[in-house]
């Protein structure tokens, strides 16, 4: 009997045995629900093989793939009053920020890094949806203001990648009041003549979508991402009619003139490196200055070639 021991069981438990997986391997499309093996979306930047869809990236991936050669430097953010209004619903907000600090590794929803892009300097700000829904809070408006100023200190472009459910709504009246303290950062880039560009990636909505995403000297967004303030539901409850196919994706908007380019994931460093190659070029002193409203009296004129 021992042949059976031996030899015939081992080879009808392979027969019958389940086949481990590890579960990392596969990735399920949120859009067509196929599965994708995990290289080869690695490989495709995280757009969906099948159906094109762009998946959530996190900022340390989409940094490498934006910055020359990957390499960036990232910079220390000014750190604020964890639990300032002392929130509490079903658990402490100190609580959940500590969990979301634990499981992103970072202290919030943004990280701020420069670099190269095609051989041209950037100031980059991401935001990570992971971190509580890549909510803003006052450590994300800091971080913008630093960003802004960090841009303006080194005289480059600043690019802010959003990716956002909006304000924080932990801190009250103050995740609010970062929607003015946003617009002022990114206005005195423009008095700076300095070019800021908003990438919209999915989803942008809320307080973001209400202050800086939407103030971009070029406004750009990945395909199918979804841009707006209110959510489709409640606004059709609040003018009681259906809303276009489409209402809030990209597409849409593009075609109704609210952004200026949809750009897949695969083409979109080299189309910000043209967008920063342009507006710098026709920054005041280089010969090919924009033409400003003819009500500035120190509008430069833009010269004749």
């Amino acid at each position: 009997m021992s042949w059976l021991t031996d030899l015939a069981l081992p080879k009808i438990r392979d027969l019958v045995r389940k086949t481990e997986t590890a579960d990392n391997l596969w990735d399920k499309c949120p859009s067509c629900e196929q599965m994708i093996f995990h290289r080869d979306l690695e490989a495709a930047m995280y757009v969906c093989t099948h159906c094109g869809f762009h998946l959530r990236i996190s900022p340390k991936v989409r940094f490498k793939a934006l910055f020359d050669d990957g390499e960036y430097t990232t910079i220390e953010l000014p750190r604020v009053a964890a639990d300032p209004l002392r929130f509490r619903d079903r658990k402490r907000y100190s609580d959940r920020l500590k969990e979301a600090q634990a499981k992103s590794g970072e202290r919030d929803a943004m990280i701020v890094a420069h670099g190269m892009i095609e051989g041209q300097g950037a100031v980059v700000a991401i935001f990570n949806f992971e971190f509580m829904g890549g909510s803003m809070g006052m450590a994300v408006g800091e971080a913008i203001v630093a960003a802004a100023r960090l841009a303006k200190l080194q005289e480059r472009p600043l690019i802010i990648f959003s990716a956002s459910g909006g304000a924080r709504m932990q801190e009250g009246i103050l995740s609010l009041m970062q929607m003015a303290r946003t617009t002022a950062a990114v206005t005195e880039l423009r008095e700076a003549r300095l070019p800021f560009i908003s990438v919209l990636t999915n989803p942008t909505t809320g307080g973001v979508t209400a202050s800086f995403a939407m103030l971009g000297d070029v406004q750009i967004a990945e395909p199918g991402a979804m841009i707006g303030f209110a959510g489709a539901r409640v606004i059709e409850e609040t003018i009681r009619e259906k809303l276009p196919e489409g209402f809030q994706r990209a597409e849409y908007l593009l075609e109704h003139g609210m952004l200026d380019m949809v750009v897949p994931r695969s083409e979109l460093r080299h189309r910000i490196a043209l967008v920063m190659r342009h507006l710098m070029d026709a920054r005041p002193g280089t010969g090919d200055e924009l033409p400003q409203p003819a009500n500035d009296p120190q509008a430069p004129v833009k010269q004749a070639r």
